[in-house]
């Protein structure tokens, strides 16, 4: 559910922090590398797993995987606190949980960041092995259909490991009274393209009828908090652990706020592919390794996300 803060400068693309206007904390981000897009990973150490690799888990990951040494992930690196671009590396909540799976499986996990709405084509290519970028779980993503109900693609697989609503983000102030979804008909929001949130607006839409809700579509969310903050869109939507560090940290507080309740309570998944149940159990296996030692909850309470965790790794969970 959710959305994005600034992306890698090599490439001059932004998905600036599911936010742009925000100013990312300085986290290490050890052992995970960034490119973007689909550049190659320079400096990277292409370093071959072993037989003998002591990690618990590493029996359990696809020979390929094995001799690699590497799972590769695709994410869109501008959602802070989730994950963002920070010195040259991605950081943040996802990164920092792959850290820890890592760990069990014995493997390095390689973030690359790409546009959100092209991350499910780099499963289907094999140019990825994970997508972990707050990516909802959902049937429509599970069966590979659009919009509409029509098929599109393969569909993924997810590991399911964060828990999460939607908030509405308006300017400072509060402007123009909105406090939930239904305050919307008649005006016009902004949203990330290809996000739930899009389709939470385009439902709201077919609620407001001749009260017509007007929907802008960015491909960042740093477009659509632009939007917002310039005043030529009353609201935009995230998921709550997102909309709270824009709100916080954007203009030093003073750009967004966050009103109305948490809706559509989700969960958000690591995506793999169908064809590829080895990697998915190990992966899940990996999860629940690290909600029992703790490292998983440390992770939470460093980003201050810990109401969002789950008590076990599920499969396919989401509706």
């Amino acid at each position: 559910m959710t959305a994005r803060s600034t992306r890698c400068t090599t490439a001059a693309k932004t998905r600036t922090s599911r936010l742009a206007a925000v100013t990312a904390l300085a986290v290490a981000g050890s052992m995970l590398l960034t490119a973007c897009g689909d550049q190659t990973e320079s400096g990277t150490t292409k370093e071959g797993g072993s037989s003998s690799n002591a990690a618990p888990l590493f029996s359990k990951l696809p020979e390929k995987i094995r001799k690699a040494g590497v799972i590769k992930v695709g994410t869109d690196a501008s959602y802070a606190p989730m994950e963002f671009t920070e010195g040259g590396k991605i950081v943040g909540v996802d990164p920092d949980i792959a850290q820890a799976l890592g760990k069990q499986l014995g493997v390095r996990f390689e973030f690359v960041s790409g546009t959100f709405d092209g991350l499910i084509t780099s499963i289907y290519s094999g140019r990825q092995d994970l997508v972990m970028s707050s990516m909802t779980d959902n049937k429509k993503r599970q069966e590979g259909l659009d919009d509409n109900g029509k098929k599109i693609g393969k569909g993924i697989d997810f590991v399911d490991y964060f828990s999460s609503g939607v908030s509405l983000l308006v300017k400072k102030g509060n402007p123009q009274g909105v406090n939930s979804l239904d305050d919307l008909c008649g005006k016009t929001v902004a949203v990330q393209r290809g996000t739930i949130y899009e389709d939470t607006f385009k439902a709201q839409a077919a609620k407001c009828g001749d009260k017509k809700l007007t929907i802008q579509a960015f491909d960042s969310d740093a477009e659509a908090q632009t939007r917002v903050k310039a005043g030529g869109a009353v609201a935009d939507l995230n998921d709550y652990p997102v909309a709270a560090y824009i709100a916080k940290t954007s203009g030093g507080g003073k750009d967004f706020e966050v009103v109305g309740s948490q809706s559509d309570v989700g969960l958000f998944g690591i995506g793999v592919s169908k064809e590829n149940t080895q990697l998915r159990d190990a992966v899940k296996e990996a999860l629940d390794a690290i909600i029992k030692d703790g490292s998983y909850a440390q992770v939470l309470k460093k980003w201050d996300v810990e109401d969002s965790a789950v008590k076990s790794a599920t499969i396919n969970a989401g509706k």
